[in-house]
């Protein structure tokens, strides 16, 4: 959610891959750690038009991370395994990045099919992170995920209201836009302002209309006319203890 998505410049290094991580063309380890400057905790690397980052940013917010591998050979095959203890917040954020560098307005098209491997233990989603107006906006788009979509479970989305159960409570129900029907949320993370889509039908294949989902935010005079500066796809951690894979498919960003 407030990933420091941003930070750069670690280390990145070739690293065996941690049980059950596939060989790839590129990967890095990040070990069990409470420190923020732990080697490969942010480590990067490129691949044409798309970056990667292993984005292990929990030890920076004072919270330990456990060990971590992100893979990859392309953005059509990548992915992470990774070890997080059982304890609260989130620990990790692996994903994938495309700039669009686009105002919301100068754009006809902007989807992404999506095709992913999940764990059915431990506390994630598999979301888009997309960020705009140099980073004072924060689009999140959950499309699998071990909570609720009405904002109970072990993860929950930023909101300004909560029900006294500690559910989120969502501003729009089922309302169907960019290819999904989602529950739609508004809070702030304290740094930016975060809209969050949780997919009332949980999926790991899927194709999301991007713009559609903009659009929409625009129209409730929720967001401007913005420029879209990152948008980001992975799995946000919160456990995964024992060790866990996930892995993402299908990844292509098109944007006219």
């Amino acid at each position: 959610m407030n990933h420091n998505h941003f930070l750069s410049g670690a280390v990145v290094a070739l690293a065996l891959a941690a049980p059950g991580a596939q060989a790839a063309t590129w990967s890095a380890t990040s070990a069990a750690t409470s420190s923020c400057s732990a080697a490969n905790l942010f480590a990067t690397w490129t691949y044409g038009s798309y970056g990667f980052n292993n984005d292990v940013w929990s030890p920076c917010g004072g919270t330990a991370a456990g060990a971590q591998t992100i893979w990859a050979n392309s953005n059509v095959d990548w992915g992470v395994w990774s070890d997080q203890p059982n304890t609260g917040g989130i620990k990790s954020y692996p994903h994938i990045t495309y700039t669009v560098n686009r105002a919301i307005g100068s754009m006809t098209k902007l989807s992404v099919p999506i095709a992913a491997t999940t764990p059915s233990g431990g506390a994630w989603e598999s979301t888009f992170d997309i960020w705009a107006d140099s980073n004072a906006d924060e689009i999140m788009l959950w499309l699998n995920y071990t909570g609720t979509a009405a904002g109970c479970g072990n993860v929950k989305p930023i909101s300004y209201n909560w029900t006294s159960a500690g559910c989120a409570i969502p501003v729009y129900s089922n309302v169907t836009v960019g290819g999904g029907t989602w529950n739609v949320y508004r809070g702030t993370n304290g740094s930016n302002m975060v809209f969050s889509f949780l997919r009332t039908s949980k999926t790991n294949n899927t194709t999301v209309d991007v713009l559609a989902i903009l659009n929409y935010l625009k129209n409730l005079s929720w967001i401007g006319n913005v420029t879209v500066g990152d948008l980001q796809y992975g799995f946000e951690i919160t456990s995964s203890s024992g060790g866990m894979n996930f892995a993402s498919k299908n990844f292509a960003v098109t944007v006219q």
